[in-house]
């Protein structure tokens, strides 16, 4: 019996470890060097330096007993780079881009207590729309999952819940990246 009572503490201070929230980053998010490069040259000449983002909704701010969330702020930065990456959004601010992308997180399903591997599972619903006219030229509700698994973050369960959150929403970003190529608007 004093053993048991023994290992309560360790066994608390794990629970509260497991509920301590590490914010998600924009640079995880954005889609890598390689796949910007590969979509790069599928981009249409209609959308080079013609998509411009609108403010993101849905997301949460972490908290610091609920996990590791997604703000809208940081979903915002990731598309913005990610459209920077591929050309889409242009270098430098202009006079109103032809195309505007709304965004918003509708979806962010996460385990209550990350465990071993932990996934995590994303639904992101996205319009284009032409801005002369508001012509919408593409609109998609795209959910995916991703995993992270314990060699990732061995001692960090909230960890492992943000690097599945990441690259949830990369392969997210990638997917709308590679739809929106295939378009000729």
């Amino acid at each position: 019996m004093p053993r048991l009572a023994s290992l309560f503490p360790v066994a608390a201070l794990a629970l509260l470890l497991a509920g301590c929230g590490t914010p998600s980053q924009p640079l995880p998010m954005t889609v890598s060097a390689a796949d910007a490069l590969q979509i790069r040259g599928w981009v249409p000449d209609a959308f080079k330096g013609q998509v411009e983002v609108a403010p993101v909704l849905g997301g949460q701010e972490t908290g610091r007993w609920w996990g590791s969330k997604v703000s809208a702020a940081t979903l915002q930065q990731a598309l913005e780079e990610s459209l920077y990456a591929v050309g889409m959004k242009p270098p430098a601010p202009q006079p109103a881009p032809r195309f505007e992308l709304k965004a918003e997180l509708v979806q962010l399903e996460q385990p209550l207590v990350p465990a071993m591997g932990v996934t995590v599972g994303v639904a992101v619903r996205y319009t284009l729309a032409d801005r002369a006219g508001g012509r919408v030229v593409y609109q998609r509700l795209i959910a995916n999952q991703e995993e992270a698994r314990l060699g990732e973050a061995v001692l960090s369960p909230p960890e492992r819940l943000r690097i599945a959150n990441e690259r949830a929403l990369r392969a997210n970003i990638n997917l709308l990246l590679r739809d929106l190529v295939t378009l000729r608007p």
